[in-house]
């Protein structure tokens, strides 16, 4: 699992619609490609991505081969109070990587 990104604002107006982008650095090898001897390379896929905000989860993913290397999400959350959000995501080889930003909501 590599690095992650998140883009989100660091304060909103309480009610306000926030965008939140994520994206994490993963090779995503679907199980299907081949080496250039021949063999099959191994699957190794982010199985799943969630967010939490002030611990209730309020997005999850669940990915598939299919997904494109370095997995990008965009979702939006409603600013209701100052809380931690908490990105999480999850590889078939037990990988997990883990980010969090804080909003401050006046």
């Amino acid at each position: 699992m590599g690095p992650t990104r998140v883009r989100m604002p660091a304060s909103a107006k309480r009610g306000d619609v926030i965008e939140i982008r994520t994206l994490v650095q993963h090779s995503m090898e679907s199980g299907f490609r081949l080496d250039n001897t021949g063999k099959v390379i191994a699957r190794h896929i982010v199985e799943s991505f969630d967010c939490t905000y002030k611990g209730r989860e309020i997005f999850r993913a669940k990915l598939h081969p299919a997904v494109s290397t370095n997995p990008f999400f965009m979702f939006y959350a409603v600013a209701d109070e100052s809380g931690d959000f908490v990105f999480t995501w999850r590889d078939d080889e037990g990988g997990v990587a883990t980010t969090t930003s804080h909003l401050d909501v006046a």
